[in-house]
């Protein structure tokens, strides 16, 4: 929802009428769509949910949300259908493609989505915000980049202060809401390993699962450790800044606000993502010297006890990366997704 709201905000500050097409669950998340965006609520289903009832009735959902689509684009027809990719997304594409309504997608990963995968070759345009992003056969992609939203913006490129020896280190770790237990069981114990003249200066904001948050503070208070942990903070973008390391998921959306903001990571992709393209995702970062990655494969607290240390400690290295993730970024992804529209309109 994130790239879809970005390009939703640029397109109505240019004068265009907006149209969120979703399902039931998608709506869930597009509560903060400028109000101006009306929403049409289409059914829509996966396989990937549910028993074996409910598996055999996903045809028939998106058979009806499709048609449903249809109606509505026929009653008020668009001149554009961007899809997103996930299961919400295929009663419009597959409308737009039925009615022949000039249409493209954006794929956030560097390994694209089966729903995406399924239209690669049946839109117009394919934007990419992972680049590179591996893409079926004969299929042509377009690095626009992720778009990231207004806080972040307001980051950008904010000045890196490198770990100094006298000064407070701020260290962030943010997890996904998926497999995030992970960081919740390794960052805690890594951080109380650390040198006994680096602990006292650490200030710690740890985003950790409801049902964790009690034990990793107990864990951070244990080994004498400054930490916030709550389960979202709504000022990441102001925490970045601040960062002078950042622990984290290799999600699309994180990792684009890595590299506005401009800042060293270390990143643990999800193994269990779809395609690992979460590892598809940290892969420019960590060529380009911007982020260590540590597969969970190979995590645990030694582990990634070595690799803060090396960035806390070497604050040459630190702002070294932090100019790498800046090279990285792309903070006028919404305008060029924009752009992208603009051609394709009829």
């Amino acid at each position: 929802m994130f790239p879809a709201q970005s390009l939703a905000e640029v397109l109505l500050s240019r004068g265009w009428r907006v149209k969120l097409s979703t399902d039931e669950r998608g709506a869930r998340y597009a509560t903060a769509f400028p109000e101006a965006v009306t929403r049409e609520i289409v059914s829509s289903a996966t396989t990937a949910r549910g028993g074996a009832v409910a598996k055999l009735a996903v045809p028939l959902r998106i058979g009806a949300g499709v048609l449903s689509a249809i109606r509505g684009m026929r009653a008020d027809p668009p001149a554009v259908v961007v899809g997103f990719g996930g299961y919400p997304t295929i009663p419009a594409m597959s409308a737009a493609l039925a009615l022949r309504i000039p249409r493209m997608i954006h794929e956030q990963n560097g390994v694209m989505g089966r729903v995406n995968m399924a239209f690669a070759r049946r839109v117009d345009r394919v934007a990419c915000g992972t680049w590179p992003t591996q893409l079926p056969p004969g299929v042509t992609g377009i690095h626009t980049g992720n778009p990231v939203r207004a806080a972040v913006l307001d980051q950008a490129g904010a000045p890196y202060a490198g770990p100094a020896d006298d000064e407070t280190l701020h260290v962030l770790v943010i997890g996904g809401s998926q497999g995030a237990r992970v960081l919740s069981d390794v960052v805690p114990t890594a951080i109380a390993d650390l040198p006994d003249d680096m602990r006292p200066r650490l200030s710690v904001s740890h985003q950790a699962r409801a049902e964790d948050g009690i034990r990793v503070t107990e864990a951070y208070a244990k080994a004498g450790i400054r930490a916030e942990v709550k389960p979202f903070f709504d000022d990441v973008p102001q925490r970045l800044a601040q960062a002078q390391l950042v622990v984290s998921r290799a999600g699309a959306s994180s990792i684009a606000d890595i590299t506005v903001i401009g800042r060293p990571a270390i990143l643990i992709p999800f193994a269990a993502a779809t395609g690992d393209h979460q590892s598809a995702n940290a892969r420019a970062l960590a060529e380009s010297g911007a982020a260590s990655v540590l597969p969970e494969s190979v995590l645990d607290a030694d582990s990634l006890k070595r690799d803060m240390h090396e960035i806390l400690s070497d604050s040459a290295r630190a702002t070294q990366m932090a100019a790498a993730a800046l090279t990285l970024a792309r903070p006028d992804a919404a305008e060029r997704l924009a752009e992208l529209v603009t051609e394709l309109q009829r």
